[in-house]
């Protein structure tokens, strides 16, 4: 692999993890879920130059995927469920936007601290690639904790999916029947989560994860 195509492949791995930055920063569900859709256009183009690069078309596949389920669909559907569903728009966390950064920040240290010695005998482009999909895994794991909304806890678990889809693709990919069973997986978990909120605003009247925990310790 040529020195530039070494820089772009980190370049977009880079971004992705600035993008589930951005997404902890983020206050209003409209922004998270077009933020979501940003970091799924970033996933399928790292997807898609690691296909080039490591002479690997099956993933090509799975940057289709990836720009079809979770740049499209998923938000569109996301997008409808907030406005059918009359969700307000500002997400409570469980902490502030600042100490949600810097522990996000943290996290990104960590996963470098971690990772990088130990596939120090590893393929350089992998070595790199794995260490910020654990960026990206662990962001998705901390929206998933400080989010009390249970669309942005939905949109967490994506985000950490993702991660998963880039490690993936670094380390050589993986076999085109796993990456088309896993988007599967991903898009069926997301309708039985998506029928799973409305039946709890249908119930409670509401998707805050504190309230619904409030309203079970009232029961008897």
């Amino acid at each position: 692999m040529t020195g530039l195509g070494f820089d772009i492949a980190h370049l977009f791995a880079g971004g992705l993890v600035l993008v589930s930055l951005m997404l902890l920063y983020q206050d209003r569900l409209t922004a998270m879920i077009h933020v979501f859709a940003v970091q799924a256009l970033v996933l399928t183009a790292s997807v898609a130059w690691q296909g080039f690069v490591q002479d690997a078309p099956h993933l090509y596949v799975t940057a289709a995927i990836a720009l079809i389920f979770k740049a499209i669909i998923i938000p569109v559907a996301l997008s409808r469920m907030v406005t059918r569903l009359g969700i307000h728009r500002e997400i409570e966390t469980v902490v502030g936007v600042g100490p949600t950064m810097l522990a996000g920040i943290g996290l990104v240290a960590l996963s470098m601290v971690v990772m990088l010695p130990v596939t120090a005998t590893a393929d350089p482009l992998a070595r790199e690639d794995l260490a910020f999909a654990l960026s990206v895994v662990l962001l998705g794991l901390l929206m998933m904790v400080t989010r009390r909304n249970a669309v942005s806890q939905v949109i967490g678990f994506m985000s950490l999916e993702n991660g998963l889809i880039l490690a993936a693709a670094g380390a050589k990919g993986m076999p085109l029947v796993v990456e088309i069973s896993v988007a599967f997986s991903v898009l069926i978990a997301f309708i039985v989560i998506g029928i799973v909120i409305f039946r709890i605003r249908e119930r409670f009247d509401t998707v805050d994860v504190e309230a619904l925990d409030r309203s079970r310790g009232d029961q008897p």
